[in-house]
């Protein structure tokens, strides 16, 4: 059984010794709350249990089993520092009183504060009770935890961060309750470019210690270093809470607020379609923040998506392209493939598509956008719609008839003579079948897919002849006929 399971073993049976004691005296209005504090703390309820024994203690400022056993219930909760305090109010009344002397001595290492604990467990060890082999345990590891402090703290000051976190960790499985030690281990994952781990780390301190503006100020800086906008303001709302007044973080939490806004505002527009919106709040962060890369890759990375849904895709490229700068990631490619089909520019999209398989070979979206990119890539090599109509990809209905009627007036065979005559035959009858395909759903959903509805090698050929509705023969080859709609 490990020392720590022991130890609570003991600590509870003692406590529960001291508190049968509660049954046999007299039914003040102190017995009263140290009998509930009893109940609760025999189910479990520790909070309920501390605040009868808050009022034992006020009725009866002089009793150490009071202080005692509020002591055991705060170290039960994780609150050392006040453990601390009562443990020490009961060695004041009672300097003979083992448990308590042990029970500091262990609160003692578990910060970190090895002199402190040695006194303790020293003492408690020589008085030969029923904590002195658990007391001489602890005690023997003392001075190799001391030493270990040294060592971690010789590594990370010759920059050799790795043995440090790996002494780190070993030092804080019996030291859990040291801040500085975990504001040490912080400190070297960052240094490692860990992020994640020194955050939780400088989190379990600010949580160890009252009052820690200065955390919670680095831990705000930490998450909005990493673009964890919603974290950042969170945490530097918790410094304002501490010090309405503190500088660094009003400073901090005015920017951060601003962000947090727009980011979200951004987020909603583009989730209602509002994309107009979108690009409007986005822009507004890429003017507010000009140095933190991961927040600026947010704003960057909503403008790539909301430009993908307007006219501007040379826009929507750019953006791409600008966050993948500070961060490559296959949705992200993906988002600039898709950018770069819309654009017809294929080998591109190909590319992008194959980045983001190097990142994830069974990101799904990648693989089936590869294929598509290849087969339009395929088909545009033998007949581009939109390129004969000289339309984007994106073009509603409306703008493709608009362009066919100006490529058709353009290319009416009737406007030529001679061999240029032969020409635009071929050119009308191409852009009589882009219309045909552009404007029926179906077809164009086939096309998008890299299947041309026409092709006869296809099979979704229905051997009907499209251009029909385009001509008629009038005694010359060809008198042709307009029919627009």
């Amino acid at each position: 059984m490990e020392i720590w399971q022991r130890v609570q073993i003991k600590l509870y049976s003692t406590c529960l010794f001291f508190l049968a004691l509660d049954s046999v005296t007299s039914g003040s209005e102190v017995e009263n709350h140290l009998e509930m504090g009893r109940n609760f703390l025999a189910r479990g309820q520790l909070q309920d249990a501390l605040s009868h024994y808050h009022a034992a203690v006020e009725g009866d400022p002089e009793n150490y089993l009071t202080y005692f056993k509020r002591g055991t219930v705060y170290l039960a909760l994780g609150k050392a520092k006040f453990a601390l305090l009562d443990f020490g109010k009961v060695l004041e009344l009672k300097p003979d009183f083992k448990s308590a002397r042990f029970q500091r001595g262990v609160v003692y290492m578990k910060q970190a504060s090895f002199e402190e604990a040695k006194k303790d467990l020293y003492h408690v060890y020589i008085g030969n009770d029923d904590f002195s082999a658990e007391a001489n345990e602890l005690y023997s590891k003392l001075d190799g935890l001391a030493y270990d402090v040294d060592l971690a703290v010789y590594y990370q000051d010759q920059n050799d961060h790795q043995s440090a976190i790996q002494i780190y960790d070993r030092i804080i499985e019996h030291c859990p309750w040291a801040p500085f030690l975990r504001e040490r281990r912080s400190q070297a994952h960052m240094k490692n470019g860990n992020i994640q781990h020194a955050i939780m780390d400088l989190r379990t301190a600010t949580k160890l210690q009252s009052d820690d503006t200065a955390g919670y100020y680095k831990l705000s800086k930490l998450h909005y270093s990493i673009g964890q906008v919603t974290e950042s303001l969170k945490e530097i709302r918790e410094c304002l809470k501490l010090d309405p007044d503190h500088k660094a973080c009003h400073a901090h939490y005015k920017i951060v607020k601003k962000i947090d806004r727009f980011l979200t505002d951004s987020l909603s527009a583009f989730n209602i379609k509002d994309y107009s919106s979108c690009i409007q709040f986005a822009k507004k962060v890429l003017d507010l923040e000009k140095q933190e890369d991961y927040v600026r890759y947010i704003a960057n990375e909503k403008l790539c998506q909301c430009y993908q849904q307007t006219d501007e895709l040379s826009q929507a490229l750019k953006y791409c392209s600008d966050a993948l700068e500070i961060s490559q990631t296959p949705d992200l490619y993906c988002d600039r493939a898709d950018a770069y089909i819309v654009n017809s520019m294929f080998e591109e999209a190909i590319r992008d598509f194959e980045h983001a398989l190097h990142i994830d070979q069974e990101h799904r979206r990648a693989n089936e956008g590869l294929k598509k990119a290849k087969k339009l890539q395929k088909q545009a090599e033998r007949k581009d719609y939109y390129k004969i109509l000289n339309v984007k990809r994106t073009a509603t209905k409306q703008e493709i008839v608009k362009a066919y009627r100006k490529a058709a007036q353009q290319w009416h065979p009737d406007n030529f003579q001679g061999e240029a005559k032969k020409n635009a035959e071929k050119r009308f009858i191409e852009i009589a079948a882009a219309k045909e395909v552009l404007t029926d759903p179906e077809k164009r959903e086939q096309f998008d897919r890299g299947i041309d509805p026409l092709d006869p090698e296809s099979g979704r050929h229905e051997g009907h002849n499209p251009f029909q509705q385009f001509h008629q023969f009038h005694g010359s080859p060809f008198t042709f006929k307009f029919n627009f709609n």
